[in-house]
């Protein structure tokens, strides 16, 4: 655990680095009302052992927290630290502790704090918030009862987004808040102001084509990947994403471009589209489909539950983009490939 008074120390040092998986719940049962342990352990062992990625980012959106019971997230928390450290130990974990309650983000970040997870990120709550004010006195609220490092998560999926200046004053007034995980891809409105007001501030940003223009080696963004999914872009036998980002980390990034275009990457990513963040019935909404990314998950080899969908209030995925995102991991010859890696094991 990284305490709130040596957070920004830690994050100067390079705490937060590398590929960051955020995990996917994997639910049973006949109307998904259970979460299969087993699957979410296998997941777990996975990112960290076979893949050797550098952190993990648990209980968010494509874990689909909203629909998660307090005892399922605290449970999600401690099996994930227990299998990782087991297989890793200096694996950097966030627990993601955002809720519609403040009294239950303090309930959920206290718990992570003393189970051993490295951070907390908090959402922008989704529930009625006055401004920036409001999202402030939300981050007081938990880091005065807390004494871990904390980071933002500016989602569109809360309704409400905070602005630089807003992002800039809770970094500022709170010694713990670290980093930001920059969500709602307007990168030239935002990011790159945030910088200037908080220079420290550790800025992921979601519209990757920054890092394509710089922005990392002009020190607006960092090379930690707070919360994607890696492992469903690569295998241990076809470590290509985790290629595409040295380049880039080590400023070759007319390599890293001609490598994405030559391997496939690029034309990968195109193939299997944008189910992941995107809803047709809502265009411009940035979201977490659960089902497809176990769709993808399942395309893989990589164990999803029985269920293999997303709880209410998602909606299921239509036959279309099931039919997509397979064909695209069929087409890069990636069916069954994570099962293979986990069997050799």
């Amino acid at each position: 655990m990284v305490s709130a008074r040596d957070a920004r120390d830690w994050a100067a040092s390079g705490g937060l680095h590398g590929i960051g998986n955020s995990l996917y719940t994997p639910f049973s049962g006949p109307h998904g009302d259970e979460i299969d342990w087993d699957a979410y352990r296998t997941l777990v062992r996975y990112c960290v052992g076979p893949l050797d990625h550098d952190m993990l980012w648990l209980t968010s959106g494509v874990a689909e927290w909203w629909s998660l019971t307090m005892d399922e997230r605290k449970k999600l928390v401690e099996v994930a630290i227990e299998e990782a450290r087991a297989i890793k130990p200096d694996v950097v974990i966030q627990a993601c502790t955002g809720t519609a309650s403040s009294k239950e983000s303090l309930e959920l970040t206290l718990h992570a704090q003393e189970h051993g997870a490295d951070m907390c990120v908090l959402q922008t709550p989704p529930m009625e918030v006055h401004n920036g004010e409001g999202v402030l006195r939300f981050f007081e609220y938990v880091a005065e009862r807390t004494d871990i490092a904390l980071g933002m998560f500016n989602a569109p999926a809360s309704g409400y987004l905070l602005t630089a200046q807003e992002m800039a004053d809770i970094h500022h007034r709170i010694p713990a808040v670290i980093s930001v995980k920059e969500g709602h891809m307007d990168s030239f409105m935002t990011s790159a102001i945030l910088h200037a007001l908080a220079p420290e501030l550790v800025i992921w940003e979601c519209d990757l084509i920054v890092y394509r223009a710089g922005w990392l080696q002009q020190g607006i963004v960092t090379p930690a990947q707070l919360g994607t999914v890696g492992y469903l872009y690569e295998t241990p036998q076809n470590k290509w994403y985790t290629q595409y980002w040295e380049l880039i980390w080590e400023d070759r990034i007319a390599d890293a471009i001609a490598f994405a275009e030559e391997s496939g990457l690029d034309e990968f990513q195109g193939a299997i589209g944008r189910w992941f963040g995107e809803y047709p019935g809502r265009p411009g909404y940035l979201t977490h489909w659960g089902e497809a990314l176990k769709v993808a998950a399942d395309a893989l080899g990589l164990p999803v539950g029985d269920y293999g969908r997303s709880r209410p209030p998602q909606a299921l995925l239509p036959e279309e983009g099931k039919l997509q995102t397979r064909a695209g991991y069929e087409k890069f010859g990636l069916i069954g490939a994570a099962a293979d890696a986990l069997a050799a094991r």
